[in-house]
């Protein structure tokens, strides 16, 4: 990987993460290295986004710590989040989406430059000045993956952003996401119900269950990754049995 400096180590040391009476993380205790990419899965309501607004900074734990880098907690220069929906503007022209991201602090020539170099890096160069309305589901997920690279994050949320796209388009994301996290080198989290796409992504994989680490399992799988793998199928059986042992023991 190239320009591993650019990514962001984290840590959460005994997060607590409580919302009224109910308790949503317990006690998270997770070391990520700088550019390792992470997926987290678990079922609806085990805390997986959660976790991830902590990290974005969008919320604060109840107890424990968060730290991003070298500093005491997250630092949102540092971490963007991409959704499950894209969340375009439509009255702006795809360029000026992505341009939303990048600094204010840079000049209105250089901002155009960077909005530039990231949509011919998502494959979207020609569709500068479309309007995101006349844009494919996939297409629109992809000029939102530029707007959340263009201010260099060291640290990439992702919360499920493939979820909405047909099977098709969410292979050809993932050729894309794993392409460009390669060359930038930043951290990566990636939400995820989708035990296949964790795999065929992620260096790490973290199954939440009920607001605790449940399993924390490397992926020691050479990339390029194919489809069908049998190393790939035996990783899987195993996280679909901790997560079916979950269901059944949440189930008595």
């Amino acid at each position: 990987m190239s320009d591993t400096d650019q990514g962001a180590a984290f840590r959460l040391e005994g997060v607590v993460k409580e919302f009224g009476n109910k308790t949503v993380l317990r006690g998270i205790d997770l070391v990520v290295p700088a550019g390792q990419f992470v997926a987290v899965i678990g079922r609806s309501g085990c805390g997986k986004s959660t976790l991830l607004r902590l990290l974005a900074g969008l919320d604060a734990p109840s107890r424990g710590r968060v730290q991003l880098g070298a500093g005491n907690g997250p630092q949102s220069s540092s971490a963007r989040i991409m959704f499950q929906e894209p969340r375009l503007l439509p009255w702006a022209r795809v360029i000026e989406n992505v341009e939303v991201g990048v600094p204010e602090t840079e000049s209105p020539a250089e901002r155009r430059k960077r909005a530039l170099e990231l949509l011919n890096e998502v494959g979207l160069a020609d569709r500068a000045d479309d309007w995101p309305g006349v844009l494919s589901g996939g297409q629109r997920q992809r000029v939102a993956l530029a707007r959340a690279l263009a201010s260099r994050p060291r640290l990439l949320l992702l919360d499920e952003p493939l979820g909405a796209l047909d099977a098709l388009t969410r292979i050809e994301m993932h050729r894309l996401l794993e392409s460009i996290w390669l060359h930038q080198g930043f951290s990566a989290v990636l939400v995820t119900h989708d035990v296949s796409e964790a795999l065929a992504l992620a260096d790490r994989i973290v199954l939440i269950d009920d607001g605790a680490i449940a399993l924390d399992v490397l992926v020691s799988v050479p990339r390029p990754r194919r489809r069908g793998q049998v190393e790939l199928g035996q990783l899987e059986d195993e996280i679909l049995g901790h997560l079916f042992e979950g269901a059944g023991a949440a189930a008595h």
